[in-house]
């Protein structure tokens, strides 16, 4: 599956759920205007997982605006029925543009900017981007940060993991350095930050998440290094193995930051 794949997204939602830093939440209610609707951009939205988790834990009313470069995705994102914290419904509007387009101007207005598993697939300007039209508060989840955690322990492991590294710094992608790179850029136009661990934690009850990230961290990993095509044949067999037995314990870390203008930190 691809990364942006509905299918891939669908099998990753739950995870994405429970790995959010909700501590971030309550500094971020404090700093959101009352009395009117909340109008959130939720950039890259995907199919809108994001918005279905982060919805219910805002107050209403709320606008928000499915900002992403696929037709599909959004066809697919303007479905969804957002409630509020107070069960209201939210009223959604899909907006497509890449993460380049975004102009300050596009943000006039809204209280709040999100995203999801985007900052590492973006360059340096485009994150640079996203700071300098967000005068609101963002709040960004789920950045990798280059860290796996496997059990039990495999020789090859640290080597898989360089190169999947590598692979996502291509062709100047920040990949696991975005989010240093986002905090750089918030707190040099003035933003206070803050950054949360938000690792999947997947076992047993997530065998075939599980199975499918192991198949594209492999894969990405031999497309960086094609010398290790075989011996990484090899370890993503016993890898399955593992999984298909109940024995694999995957720990993947993101990071999630919350940038609130007005402040340094």
């Amino acid at each position: 599956m691809t990364a942006f794949a509905p299918s891939w997204l669908a099998l990753r939602e739950d995870a994405d759920a429970a790995a959010r830093a909700g501590e971030l939440l309550a500094p971020l209610r404090a700093r959101l205007p009352a009395g009117g609707p909340l109008v959130i951009w939720d950039l890259g939205c995907g199919t809108g997982a994001l918005g279905r988790w982060l919805a219910p834990r805002l107050p209403g009313p709320q606008h928000w605006v499915l900002y992403d470069g696929d037709p599909a995705l959004l066809e697919e994102a303007r479905a969804n029925a957002y409630r509020t914290a107070d069960g209201t419904p939210a009223t959604l509007e899909t907006r497509e543009g890449g993460i380049a387009d975004l102009r300050a101007a596009d943000l006039v207005g809204a209280s709040l900017v999100t995203a999801s598993a985007l900052l590492d697939v973006l360059t340096a300007e485009e994150v640079d981007g996203i700071a300098a039209a967000a005068s609101c508060p963002a709040l960004l989840t789920l950045t990798v940060a280059g860290r796996v955690r496997i059990l039990p322990h495999d020789p090859l492991d640290a080597e898989i993991g360089a190169a999947f590294d590598a692979h996502q710094r291509r062709d100047g992608l920040l990949g696991p350095d975005a989010s240093a790179a986002a905090a750089t850029a918030f707190r040099r136009r003035g933003a206070a930050v803050q950054t949360r661990p938000s690792p999947w934690r997947l076992g047993p009850d997530r065998a075939e998440l599980a199975a499918e990230w192991l198949r594209g961290w492999v894969g990405a990993a031999v497309e960086q290094r094609p010398d290790l095509a075989e011996p990484a044949a090899e370890y993503l067999r016993r890898r399955l193995a593992e999984c298909d037995a109940g024995r694999l314990a995957v720990e993947v870390h993101h990071t999630d930051l919350l940038a609130l203008p007005g402040g340094t930190s």
